[in-house]
């Protein structure tokens, strides 16, 4: 199966009641990429702490596959695409790393998702 990883701005987008986000995850659905992946290093970005802007997110992120222990495969991975691009943060590079090979990177920010992915294998980025 081909993975959706997700970065703290596709949780966020897709944790939105909105009907695009919805008819987004219909798609996903459709073509098997659903749940999608989430690096737990992905929530310290997207939670405050605070119920009433995390409620969203929260009942969000119990349809995905949270990822609690980062292996020490795709942290090396992780790091070897941040030196190869140049740019990005380790969070970053680790959902990259996590969507090889194949996958595509769901993020509210391309560019230095695009630059890791540059040097990844097979991964797309794609905003919401």
């Amino acid at each position: 199966m081909t993975p959706l990883a997700l970065d703290s701005g596709g949780v966020t987008a897709l944790a939105q009641r909105r009907p695009s986000a919805a008819a987004l995850i219909e798609t996903f659905i459709r073509d098997e990429i659903w749940p999608p992946v989430v690096p737990s290093v992905v929530l310290a970005e997207c939670v405050s702490g605070r119920q009433r802007t995390d409620a969203a997110v929260n009942r969000f992120l119990k349809h995905c596959e949270v990822i609690e222990v980062l292996p020490e495969r795709v942290a090396r991975r992780a790091g070897t695409l941040r030196a190869l691009a140049g740019r990005g943060s380790a969070t970053d590079a680790v959902v990259v790393a996590g969507a090889e090979p194949g996958g595509t990177v769901l993020t509210g920010g391309v560019a230095d998702l695009r630059a890791l992915a540059e040097y990844a294998e097979d991964v797309e980025v794609r905003r919401p």
